[in-house]
Formats: C-alpha cells, sequence, structure tokens
C-alpha cells in the first residue's frame, strides 16, 4: 500500500522515539529488583516491539492487507506488601509519565493521519499506553506515592449548577 507522506513522517519519528523508548526501558529493567515492577518493564518492552512490528509492517509497500495491532494479555498486580528502592520508584514515576507521553503522542498523530488503517492502528496504540499508564498508576496509588487535592460537594454542585443549562442548548 502506497501511504500518505505525512503518515510516513510521523511514523518515521515514532520508529526513533520506540528505539530509544525500549532501550530506556531496557535499561530499567536491569535497574530493577521487584519482580512485579520487572514483569511490568517487560511487558512494556514487549507492547513497544509490537508498534514497531506493526509500523514497520504499515509501512511496507508489499503490504497489501489492513494491519492489526496485537492486544496484550490483561496484567494482574498483586501489590500486596511490596517495597521499591528509591530507584524504583523513581523508574517507576518516569515509566508512567513516558506512557502518558507516548499515549498523547500516538492520540495526538492519529488525528493527522490520512490513511485509515494507519490511524486506527495509532489510535488503539494510544490506548495500550493508557492501559499500561493505569498499571503504573496502580503501584504509585498502592505505595502512597501521589497526592490528589479533592473539591468540596458544594464546589461541585455549584459547577454542575453553573453550566446545567448547556443541556438545552
Amino acid at each position: 500500500m502506497r501511504l500518505p507522506a505525512t503518515d510516513l513522517g510521523i511514523m518515521a519519528e515514532h520508529l526513533t522515539t520506540h528505539e530509544g523508548m525500549i532501550n530506556k526501558f531496557k535499561l530499567y529493567y536491569t535497574k530493577a529488583r521487584n519482580m512485579e515492577l520487572r514483569n511490568l518493564l517487560s511487558t512494556h518492552i514487549q507492547v513497544l516491539r509490537n508498534h514497531v512490528r506493526v509500523m514497520l509492517m504499515l509501512i511496507d509497500p508489499a503490504q497489501k492487507e489492513p494491519v492489526q495491532l496485537h492486544r496484550f494479555d490483561d496484567i494482574q498486580l498483586s501489590l500486596g506488601y511490596h517495597q521499591f528502592s528509591k530507584q524504583e520508584k523513581d523508574i517507576i514515576l518516569e515509566a508512567k509519565a513516558s506512557a502518558k507521553l507516548m499515549a498523547s503522542n500516538n492520540f495526538m498523530s492519529a488525528l493527522m493521519m490520512k490513511d485509515p488503517n494507519v490511524k486506527q492502528v495509532h489510535i488503539e496504540m494510544a490506548i495500550q499506553e493508557v492501559q499500561l499508564q493505569a498499571l503504573y498508576d496502580q503501584i504509585i496509588e498502592h505505595m502512597n506515592w501521589i497526592f490528589t487535592p479533592k473539591v468540596t460537594e458544594q464546589m461541585q454542585l455549584t459547577t454542575l449548577q453553573e453550566y446545567y443549562h448547556l443541556l438545552n442548548e
């Protein structure tokens, strides 16, 4: 299939990014001692490699059939009593940020892409990165490494009342 130049250019940039991300996560894997974290990093590496494989298939002009993104298996983290080193905490926080950035980048790229298959695959890649981000979030929340301030019920009600008229617009 012949791709629009926009799609090819975006994927060429993505492949460079994926090379760096894969190597970064491989380094993180060597530094991590916690098995839950190692399993999650390994999964993230496999997901990124799958994204590379699919993009290369999309770029291949001999590829005539639509390309499907492989779904990764659901991961159930066992977050009973786990200890993480300071370095592992930093890895988890950064890996979450990387997944968030990759999800955003894939989705924004999909909005600019022209080929329907390329566009759909990148939307699915974004969703997979969101799923990985959620797994890192599970660890972060379990370990109480994040504080999320909450608004008052009154503030929510005031906001609801302020914008409720939009239902009639």
